[in-house]
């Protein structure tokens, strides 16, 4: 007969064990969804999830959830490292309506990575708020993603609301942002992309190849008016701004916050209603070069001792109004020369 301490050590350990592979069972390393899935599965290939929500609890955090077919999988927030991937599966992602797509609220080490993902808002008839909405979080990677139709009412609605309260990078390549936000009053940054860091935050962000089109007012706004906010740097390369009913890109630091930078490089912006390119107060400096600024309402625009710099290597023509840049020498030269008749 077994020593009855024996049998409670044993008995315990069974246990123990049961509950380890249970918990290993629920934070998967890679988990998938799919639209014929259930949320009570183990989100494994043969049995998948049916929503992003379902499987991010069973992912564990440096994991990545795949989708296995065409869908939307609805609203997440994502609160650790984590990959969302739906890489040829076709035309998948996030469909919502009055709210917003994919809020990111993780801790100051975590790398949120979202790839080839559909993220739409269903236009006017939807009322919703941000394709994505990031709060906190180490870094942003957007690859190769489509949002679209974040329109809600009363000046609400924007693609990716950037808006952290710590030290966040945000990275968003071969992206096309359109169709987002609504002409109301009460977000004067509604549009395609609002990078704003909150007070305690600051934003370092690289954009290559990226779209942002027609949007209600902004194409690209970086913001860094919020008091208390530190310093934001975006560099740009490759992007088209076209069709926005507000500014293509602006830079703007009117007083309270952190200083803004901003450079453009071989950009195009174009058929926007205001203003083609705008730097907006005494701690906003936009640089600008080897881009085309055209058919604007205004193609440059420097107020409230905002800076608007160019490297004398940008085609600015076919706007209602022009604009002059203060120009720079081109790389690598000393002094600035006279002025060639590009700016």
């Amino acid at each position: 007969m077994m020593n009855p301490v024996r049998s409670a050590s044993l008995l315990a350990f069974s246990l123990l064990m049961l509950v380890y592979a249970g918990s290993a069972q629920a934070q998967a390393t890679r988990t998938f969804v799919s639209g014929v899935g259930d949320d009570a599965n183990p989100c494994s290939r043969t049995a998948p999830c049916k929503t992003f929500a379902g499987a991010i609890s069973k992912t564990a955090a440096f994991g990545e959830i795949n989708t296995l077919d065409p869908g939307g999988f609805g609203a997440v927030t994502i609160t650790k490292s984590i990959t969302i991937s739906s890489d040829g599966v076709g035309t998948s992602g996030v469909l919502v309506s009055g709210t917003n797509g994919i809020v990111v609220a993780a801790a100051s080490t975590d790398v949120v990575v979202l790839k080839d993902l559909d993220i739409d808002g269903l236009g006017t008839l939807g009322g919703s708020l941000a394709g994505i909405q990031f709060n906190s979080g180490a870094q942003l990677i957007v690859n190769n993603c489509r949002i679209y139709g974040f329109q809600a009412g009363n000046g609400g609605g924007s693609g990716i609301n950037f808006q952290p309260s710590g030290a966040s990078k945000l990275n968003v390549i071969d992206t096309v942002i359109s169709n987002n936000g609504s002409t109301g009053t009460s977000l004067g940054g509604s549009g395609n992309i609002l990078i704003q860091p909150q007070a305690g935050g600051s934003v370092t962000a690289q954009l290559e190849r990226v779209q942002v089109l027609n949007g209600a007012t902004a194409g690209l706004r970086v913001d860094g008016t919020i008091t208390g906010a530190g310093t934001t740097t975006v560099d740009v390369h490759n992007m088209i701004a076209d069709g926005n009913a507000g500014v293509g890109i602006a830079g703007e630091m009117v007083s309270g916050g952190g200083a803004v930078n901003l450079f453009i490089d071989d950009s195009v912006v174009t058929n926007n209603a205001t203003f083609g390119v705008k730097s907006n107060g005494p701690s906003a400096t936009v640089r600008i070069t080897r881009s085309s600024v055209t058919n604007n309402t205004t193609g440059l625009s420097a107020i409230n001792s905002g800076v608007l710099a160019s490297y004398s290597n940008n085609n600015v023509s076919g706007n209602g109004t022009d604009g002059a840049p203060r120009r720079l020498p081109p790389h690598g030269s000393g002094a600035l020369g006279a002025c060639p008749s590009r700016i």
